[in-house]
């Protein structure tokens, strides 16, 4: 059974690093757009805040997750935009604490989460580590939308194991998001970490690889970069195919980001 606890402190430790890039911001800088279309610095933020709720429901209201869940049945395109938009009017300082709030409420949720339980999503149901695993991807991606608008360089961090983790094991999501069948051998992934260390998922002997750097990976599969601009090997038809799809995130298929205006897609 796996101990939650390292992986919520490393999703602290990243909505922290969020927060700072925020908590300073003028109020004409929460409506910077941001590399997502339509979506402004505040929207990036408000959906984070959202989505904790969101969790944080799953976690302990079964009934208000459900109601959730119908309504993205409802509108599956357009459920997250709204969330976003709905929590992304209020004033910077409220939506600030509202976040900070939120994701306190969810932290505090997910350590006192009863061993080997499961809760529902809008996915597969999720165990309080994989919840938290999947805290720290979005919000590192969106992060990243917020330091990309405001010319910050974010080195990366050994947290990014968790969304290399993530990107791995949602291999066959990908897929099925895409209508395609997954294959039925799994994948080796090789990564080479922030620190030089190898970051490895899947059997050593399997004959269709995915290889380079951590970095490059992540961004791959939160869709924060084109695979054109990325130093990411396939060995193989299906896994070459894979790095096309690729998605560590519930949902319909992302747009995905175009290509820098010199590489070829």
């Amino acid at each position: 059974m796996s101990d939650p606890t390292p992986v919520i402190d490393d999703l602290r430790e990243e909505s922290e690093a969020v927060d700072r890039l925020v908590a300073e911001l003028s109020s004409g800088q929460w409506t910077l757009p941001t590399p997502a279309p339509g979506w402004t610095v505040a929207h990036q933020i408000a959906h984070l805040a959202w989505t904790d709720h969101s969790s944080l429901l799953a976690v302990t209201d079964a009934d208000g997750f459900r109601a959730l869940v119908e309504g993205a049945l409802e509108a599956p395109r357009s459920f997250v935009d709204q969330g976003a938009e709905e929590y992304a009017g209020a004033a910077p300082a409220e939506l600030l604490a509202r976040w900070r709030e939120g994701r306190a409420a969810l932290e505090k949720a997910l350590r006192e989460a009863p061993a080997g339980a499961r809760f529902p999503w809008y996915g597969p149901p999720m165990s309080a580590a994989s919840m938290a695993t999947a805290r720290l991807m979005e919000t590192w991606a969106h992060g990243l939308d917020i330091a990309d608008t405001l010319g910050v360089t974010r080195p990366p961090s050994d947290r990014l194991r968790h969304v290399a983790w993530l990107g791995a094991r949602t291999r066959d999501f990908a897929y099925g998001a895409h209508g395609l069948t997954p294959p039925a051998e799994p994948f080796r992934v090789e990564l080479a970490g922030p620190g030089g260390d190898v970051w490895a998922y899947g059997p050593e002997d399997a004959p269709q690889r995915v290889t380079g750097p951590a970095l490059d990976f992540c961004l791959l599969v939160t869709q924060r970069a084109h695979r054109a601009d990325l130093a990411l090997t396939a060995d193989g038809p299906d896994a070459d195919r894979w790095l096309d799809i690729a998605q560590a995130f519930a949902g319909p298929p992302g747009g995905g980001r175009e290509p820098k205006e010199g590489t070829a897609p």
